[in-house]
């Protein structure tokens, strides 16, 4: 077995021999959670840095081809998301570290924060398998799998918290995840029906139009865009992230949108692309536009931090469909390139501003924005945080959003469709309205008074400044996750070393 292959399954298996460890010996989650994230941070290094030397490769588990067996499809896209995973995943969980001891050590009902720990931990583990075994995964089959996994995980994460909002819009996020399954599995068997084999790769040469192939790409598409939340299919998002509890909602917002997502751009930018006209991504373009218009109007609406930068996940969003057409009409890579980079820093920023908003309402016992003047006074790092991952969303420079976004520009231009460049520039300055107005509030001067008292440990408010800081300087290393994309990414079709275990 490669390296590169044998870092593949270790990012599936531990997390997912972690999460079963700890649901039967629940009293050990404080130690083997933390211990599982750091594994599992390295196993994505040890993955990558093989990458580099190896370069793309299948590798058919147990020696199982397709349609059989399961495969792992290892490029510069998944190592990518794999390693963003990762930093995402650790600071996340290095700060339910201090979020769940603050919990227990200062609340009267302590039994009840403990029973949120003892299942925050396996649920989180076996998303996290979820995603990286998704974000490998060569086979649509097995990606459904993963992606259901994901996001029953992510539905019982989000009714953690025991209120009653949560638990009503945990119901919601359950219904509209399984309505979007439903579709999404029907497109999988038509597709099946049609060519015989379910492998990504294989698809893109057999691709062709057919009345049952334009079915299941509506069928596939729709189930996608229920779960990835894409206006106007948003309503369930915002009360899930901003009712779950401060390191869920990081979770949900960095991460778990991004899985859906992630398929998008494959069957659009990569299996389906060969046989889609110029037209059909103008759909999605305009899905995009109206996300980013009406997530940033919503947020500016709102009275509440998580609500606030619930929205803002919803108008963040836009951008990444906004990019369909402008791939469709790159010849070269930049827009693909430009994703990645809106992927990757979003990932990080918006779990940053979840955290940091955990935080302040931990502390100040409210997160309404009008009534946050001097927290900066008391959570200097963490205010610093917020606006930081804040600046990283308007796509400020050296951010990866700017740097995202400026290739994107590039490409609307050259390519005579300057409207879509119009809509980023337009989003930028609506999210620095929306930053701006929390902004004004936690960074000004005035003597703080707070009813409660309680310490935030270090753990979480650095956790969220390393976050948004990373965001903030992803455009310094651009040259990295580009050298990956390089190596073995999704555009052009690359060749690919076939390993046997």
């Amino acid at each position: 077995m490669p390296d590169t292959a044998f870092w593949a399954v270790c990012l599936v298996v531990v997390p997912l021999f972690f999460a079963i460890i700890c649901f039967v010996r629940s009293s050990l989650v404080a130690v083997l959670g933390p211990m599982a994230a750091w594994l599992n941070a390295f196993a994505a290094l040890g993955m990558t840095f093989s990458f580099v030397h190896s370069g793309p490769i299948r590798y058919a588990i147990g020696g199982w081809q397709a349609p059989l067996g399961i495969n792992f499809s290892i490029d510069g896209l998944s190592v990518l998301l794999i390693a963003m995973t990762a930093v995402t995943g650790l600071a996340v969980s290095m700060y339910a570290i201090g979020y769940f001891s603050l919990r227990i050590g200062s609340a009267r009902e302590i039994s009840r924060h403990e029973h949120q720990r003892a299942y925050f931990w396996p649920l989180w583990l076996l998303l996290w398998a979820a995603l990286n075994g998704l974000f490998l995964s060569a086979d649509l089959f097995n990606i459904y799998v993963t992606l259901e996994i994901t996001g029953l995980s992510a539905v019982v994460l989000t009714a953690l918290s025991g209120k009653a909002a949560a638990r009503l819009a945990a119901m919601r996020y359950l219904l509209v995840s399984l309505l979007g399954s439903c579709s999404y599995l029907f497109g999988v068997a038509l597709l099946y029906r049609t060519y015989g084999t379910l492998d990504m790769t294989v698809l893109s040469r057999l691709i062709s139009p057919a009345p049952l192939m334009w079915v299941s790409l509506a069928l596939l598409t729709t189930g996608l865009l229920l779960k990835t939340a894409l206006f106007p299919l948003h309503f369930w998002l915002p009360p899930a992230h901003a009712n779950a509890l401060a390191p869920v909602s990081a979770i949900l917002s960095g991460l778990v949108v991004k899985a859906s997502l992630y398929l998008m751009l494959r069957l659009w930018g990569d299996v389906f692309a060969p046989v889609l006209p110029l037209s059909a991504y103008v759909l999605p373009g305009a899905l995009g536009c109206g996300a980013v218009l009406w997530g940033a109007g919503q947020a500016l609406l709102q009275k509440r931090l998580k609500m606030l930068v619930a929205y803002s996940t919803v108008a963040q969003l836009g951008y990444m469909f906004i990019a369909l057409p402008l791939i469709r009409l790159d010849a070269g890579s930049s827009a693909w390139e430009a994703v990645i980079f809106l992927i990757m820093s979003h990932a990080c920023a918006k779990s940053a501003m979840f955290m940091a908003a955990g935080s302040i309402f931990l502390k100040a016992g409210h997160d309404r924005i009008d009534d946050l003047d001097g927290i900066k006074e008391v959570l200097p790092v963490t205010s610093f945080a917020f606006v930081v991952a804040g600046v990283s969303l308007m796509g400020f420079p050296p951010s990866g959003g700017f740097i995202g976004k400026w290739l994107l520009l590039g490409v609307s231009l050259s390519s005579g469709q300057w409207w879509w460049g119009i809509m980023l520039v337009i989003g930028s300055l609506l999210a620095a309205c929306y930053v701006y107005r929390v902004a004004c509030h936690l960074l000004v001067f005035k003597a703080p008074f707070y009813s409660r008292r309680e310490f935030i440990p270090p753990v979480m408010e650095w956790s969220a400044l390393l976050l948004a800081v990373l965001a903030m300087i992803l455009g310094l290393f651009a040259g990295y996750p580009l050298g990956l994309l390089e190596a073995g990414g999704p555009f052009p079709a690359q060749a690919c070393l076939e390993v046997m275990p």
